[in-house]
């Protein structure tokens, strides 16, 4: 494992760990200020990616990068003001199948306006190309990108809940909503803002990521699994467990995919001979590579098994 090899895989695997952070932070401030698992997350992430490609060909990438956004979050707060406030009141399951339902709803929308196939959402001029070069292996631009928002994001979202007042009244609400209502907060229309500010964050999210890989109607399926494995690693509701799950994921997965080492290679090393008679050849065959895409699955796993309350989670009793 040279220098070249472990400084892009760590860049690649940072870059994608905030991606994923970007999408779970939006699912994990909602969780933790209403209770509420959003099943249809990620599909306010592809609106983004597919709002945003709308809007580029018309105004332009840049002022994309700030509508889009905001035009997810819109839907999010009606979504959360006109039908997930209704069944609120009957508990956790309703509110489950409202956002799994919506989630399929999202995805015939979309095939039905832009079609089943990728749409050529690219990448600016100023994104394109490498951002430097090491010995001949080149770091894109986009990625660079992705991280600076996905930085830039944290830093505003934790300014926003510590250090403001819609802040303090947001977690008044969470806390104690009674006395907020009796200081005079509409305490519904902060959760309904809760719900939307969630939501945009993931349709900038999609904004980013649709134009740095690809942008289609199984983008939110895609990466749906990923991020429930994300907000349960890093502690139900916990934004820093959020944030440090995202990384280990991100960097977890991308190094592991350009590993070919096997458990059979290890073996040889110690002077056993492997060969398709070997009891377990068809396991001890699998490379790292191969199975890259069920380790963050494993962590799970192991996280409920050793950890239940996550990284950085509290256990509720």
């Amino acid at each position: 494992m040279n220098l070249e090899f472990f400084t892009i895989s760590m860049l690649n695997g940072v870059s994608y760990g905030l991606l994923l952070f970007m999408l779970s932070s939006g699912l994990t401030l909602i969780f933790s200020m209403m209770g509420v698992l959003n099943f249809a997350h990620t599909s306010f992430y592809m609106l983004g990616a597919y709002f945003a490609f709308t809007i580029s060909k018309a105004i332009g990438f840049w002022p994309a990068l700030f509508v889009a956004p905001l035009a997810v979050g819109a839907l999010g707060s009606l979504f959360e003001r006109y039908s997930l406030r209704r069944v609120h009141k009957f508990g956790h399951v309703p509110e489950l199948l409202v956002t799994f339902g919506l989630s399929y709803l999202i995805l015939e929308v979309v095939q039905l306006v832009w079609g089943r196939s990728t749409v050529p959402y690219g990448l600016p001029e100023q994104l394109q190309g490498p951002l430097f070069s090491l010995y001949g292996t080149q770091f894109p631009k986009s990625r660079s990108f992705i991280m600076l928002v996905a930085l830039l994001m944290l830093l505003s979202v934790w300014l926003l809940l510590t250090r403001t007042r819609i802040g303090l009244v947001i977690q008044a609400a969470l806390t104690h909503p009674e006395m907020a209502e009796a200081l005079g907060h509409n305490v519904p229309r902060v959760f309904m803002l809760v719900f939307g500010g969630g939501a945009a964050l993931a349709g900038l999210a999609g904004v980013i990521g649709g134009n740095t890989y690809v942008t289609e109607p199984a983008m939110a399926g895609s990466v749906g699994s990923i991020i429930f494995v994300v907000v349960v690693v890093g502690g139900m509701g916990s934004l820093a467990g959020a944030f440090l799950a995202s990384l280990l994921i991100g960097v977890l997965q991308t190094f592991a995919v350009a590993l070919d080492y096997s458990l059979g290679s290890l073996v040889q090393l110690f002077g056993v001979a492997v060969t398709e008679q070997t009891f377990g050849y068809a396991l001890l065959k699998l490379t790292i590579s191969q199975v890259a895409p069920i380790l963050p699955y494993l962590l799970l796993v192991l996280i409920l098994i050793f950890r239940p309350k996550g990284l950085l989670g509290k256990r509720e009793d």
